[in-house]
């Protein structure tokens, strides 16, 4: 594909920049964050699924699906399969197909693996052996990877720039409500049969026919505007931005300059490459982000996926221990709720810097506490640093990156964070089994000061800034 003159290169920019002026200049009104919202429901359904893998595998453990150590399908436990198998679908759809997201669009990306997600995991909640369940298990994967990247893109690309980080802080919140509920749900369904189908697939089945229902609720969501004038397409971006205006109260005053913006447009946009990733200005951004997102995703999922067993290894029965979990579980929303409050005040990297830090203190305590009280107050603690970890790295590492690269690049990145969790969900397993839960703690503690060193030192700054700017 020809690479567009340098005269046309200048206009394409003077036309983004003239949709990012119009995009930054909306205000925090009733409308964007109805917007806001509407996007986060997907999302909601999205962790559910993901944080299902800690919370069922006691259920596959009872009905004799799953098995422990040696006995299990690849000679490993397998919920230490289930959730390799979780994490390496993540890792290919966030990797190799998230990059469609920026040749065919994010609305129809997400849209496209949502509903596919939602329909396998209704597959996998019919499995009676650990082959299947696991192999389903990695194609929902596979949705959710390219599902979660896709959002985080469209988020960063559809909110002005004063509001980017309490956006994505707003849109955890939702998201994460659904830790508490799976966590909740598990509690009461995991022990039970109901209609001779045992509990565990029902928490499945519950969130993939939500999924789906949601499907049909984001159908009408606009595709990004930013995307659009990539790809030369500004009517539709323009009408995009248009309903966006309206949706604030504000009088769309800059559709007359549409025919003098296209007029300086002679040729297609070029499409991004994976090597346009590793180009001198973003390589030590990419390489920073792979660090961070390997890293981090051991503290994160460690700790998130392994929260009943790590109960249990303090001496808490299995209804206990999802019972507590619970409660510690809410940190997550609550949170990410609190944090909104100042997320657009301080630098994203600070804020990544800090939430470490509350994991490596909190953890540090878990490891060292026996009574129950202290165990959820540590858990909570932890779990709120990863709420506040996760919503500032998601609204970060999309920051950095310019729009015809942004979700092949933040899939590339994130994908690590999958890879990681891959083999640390392994290697976990093995820890707890033979060093105990001070061991694990201690592992993930490890973990985030990587990510504190790396993205303190090298990560740059990018609050307030334009996405052009960046």
């Amino acid at each position: 594909m020809q690479t567009p003159p340098a005269s046309q290169n200048s206009n394409n920019s003077s036309v983004n920049k003239t949709l990012s002026q119009r995009i930054d200049s909306l205000p925090a009104s009733g409308g964007l964050w109805r917007f806001i919202t509407l996007l986060s429901l997907g999302g909601f359904f999205e962790l559910y699924d993901l944080f299902q893998t800690g919370y069922i595998s006691s259920g596959l453990l009872a009905e004799d699906i799953f098995h422990t150590g040696s006995a299990g399908v690849f000679g490993i436990s397998d919920q230490a399969a289930f959730a390799s198998a979780t994490f390496l679908g993540l890792f290919i759809g966030a990797s190799l197909l998230a990059p469609f997201a920026d040749r065919l669009g994010r609305r129809m990306t997400f849209m496209y693996a949502l509903i596919g997600y939602g329909l396998l995991s209704l597959c996998m909640a019919f499995q009676s052996h650990a082959e299947g369940v696991i192999f389903f298990r990695f194609l929902v994967g596979i949705g959710l990877g390219v599902e979660l990247v896709t959002i985080d893109t469209y988020l960063t690309e559809c909110v002005p720039r004063h509001m980017r980080s309490r956006a994505f802080a707003f849109a955890f919140f939702v998201q994460f409500l659904s830790v508490p509920a799976v966590a909740l749900m598990s509690w009461w369904l995991v022990p039970q049969t109901i209609f001779g189908l045992t509990g565990w697939r029902y928490v499945v089945i519950a969130g993939a026919v939500c999924s789906l229902i949601i499907w049909f609720i984001r159908k009408n969501l606009p595709e990004s505007p930013r995307w659009l004038a990539q790809q030369g397409r500004f009517d539709e971006a323009h009408q995009v931005v248009n309903g966006m205006e309206r949706r604030c109260g504000l009088t769309a005053t800059a559709a007359l300059s549409i025919d003098a913006e296209k007029a300086h447009l002679q040729s297609r946009q070029s499409l991004g490459r994976f090597r346009d990733i590793w180009r001198p200005e973003y390589r030590q951004r990419t390489l920073m982000l792979v660090v961070m997102n390997f890293f981090q995703a051991i503290g994160f999922f460690g700790f998130g996926n392994w929260l009943p067993a790590l109960l249990s290894g303090k001496g808490a029965s299995i209804t206990h221990s999802l019972l507590y979990a619970v409660f510690i579980t809410l940190a997550y929303p609550l949170g990410s709720l609190i944090c909104s409050r100042f997320a657009d005040r301080m630098e994203n990297k600070w804020q990544i810097v800090l939430s470490c830090l509350m994991t490596v203190i909190f953890g540090t305590l878990f490891a060292l506490q026996n009574n129950p009280l202290m165990l959820i107050f540590c858990g909570f603690c932890i779990t709120w640093s990863n709420a506040w970890l996760t919503y500032s790295y998601h609204a970060y590492q999309t920051e950095v990156f310019p729009t015809h690269i942004r979700a092949r690049a933040v899939g590339f990145c994130y994908s690590f964070s999958r890879l990681s969790t891959v083999f640390s969900s392994i290697l976990i397993g093995l820890i707890l089994q033979y060093a105990g839960a001070g061991a694990v703690i201690t592992f993930i503690v490890v973990s985030m000061l990587i990510v504190m060193f790396t993205i303190g030192v090298f990560g740059p700054k990018t609050r307030g800034l334009e996405l052009e700017q960046i």
